[in-house]
């Protein structure tokens, strides 16, 4: 089984002030307004969270868990938007588009890393933040790990000029196209609108603006030999495409509840042919515009001989 696409291990962050942030709302039609008090809802979104480690945890997934006290840093839930680790040792660091997103990135995360699992070098691109550039990591980019495309929508939390320099760095051919939703929003992440699996693809090829461009992208997939799973617009509206392959005491494909109640019967039992769905309930969460997916920073690095959680 490889696991080159489905990371036995995933960073998480604990957010203790969780809440939908002012500062991304401008362009992520995602998000959605609680009308409860910002201590139920940090308190909520906690539980979720706990609830969520503990089942990919059963689910025999490592899962390294580092806390963030901060109030200035309403994101940090969503660790895979400003780092990315990669199979031979590397690990990408990456500017973001929302100032107050920049204060996520912490340096605690990355020596753990390089305690626990081989890395040979660290590539930074945060810096270009000063140039108000951003690639938001694998929410910006949907990587395939096994046939080398990264694939992202264009969009401000996307530089093309960033995204040709990362796939030169790490090996990656970039296929971007231009997606919107039914409203006519444009998407502001590509992950939420497909996910990859080692046998399958989750994707709304409907969202992808050019004709030409969609038929290339579905092409692109059936030749890396996945089943393309074609998700409607109200399946992405339940995060659907926000979805991550993991290897645990099995493949599994993590994603949440509601997520798995968009699916069909028939979208199901495609992805049951290689992997087991494992629903999250993060309602408070997904709030903030972003689902399971984006809580999980896949570890795609060679294991030392001691773990360290």
């Amino acid at each position: 089984m490889t696991i080159q696409q489905a990371p036995r291990a995933v960073v998480m962050i604990r957010p203790h002030h969780f809440c939908s942030n002012p500062e991304t709302s401008g362009d992520n039609a995602f998000q959605t307004l609680s009308n409860r008090s910002a201590m139920d809802t940090s308190q909520a979104a906690m539980e979720e969270f706990d609830s969520a480690v503990t089942l990919l945890q059963s689910a025999g997934v490592t899962v390294h868990v580092f806390d963030d006290t901060s109030t200035k840093t309403p994101d940090s839930v969503f660790p895979n938007n400003w780092f990315s680790t990669h199979i031979g040792g590397h690990i990408a660091l990456y500017p973001m588009f929302a100032a107050n997103r920049r204060k996520e990135r912490r340096q605690d995360v990355i020596e753990m890393l390089k305690l626990n699992y081989r890395v040979q070098d660290v590539i930074d691109y945060s810096g270009l933040e000063q140039d108000n550039l951003s690639l938001e990591g694998t929410g910006a980019m949907v990587l395939d790990h096994i046939s080398r495309i990264a694939y992202t929508v264009q969009s401000n939390r996307a530089d093309p000029v960033l995204l040709e320099r990362f796939c030169t760095h790490f090996n990656y051919e970039p296929i971007a196209f231009e997606a919107k939703d039914a409203f006519g929003n444009d998407v502001y992440h590509t992950n939420v609108l497909m996910g990859i699996g080692t046998e399958y693809a989750l994707i709304c090829l409907d969202m992808i603006v050019d004709p030409t461009r969609r038929a290339t992208v579905a092409q692109r997939l059936e030749e890396s030999g996945r089943e393309v799973i074609d998700l409607n617009q109200d399946q992405i509206s339940s995060f659907a495409g926000n979805a991550m392959e993991l290897t645990g005491n099995r493949r599994l494909l993590a994603l949440s509840a509601r997520a798995l109640d968009a699916l069909s019967p028939s979208q199901i039992t495609t992805i049951e042919r290689s992997a087991t769905p494992l629903p999250l309930t993060i309602p408070t969460i997904e709030t903030a515009g972003g689902s399971v997916r984006c809580m999980l920073a896949g570890v795609h690095l060679t294991a030392r001989e001691r773990i360290t959680p």
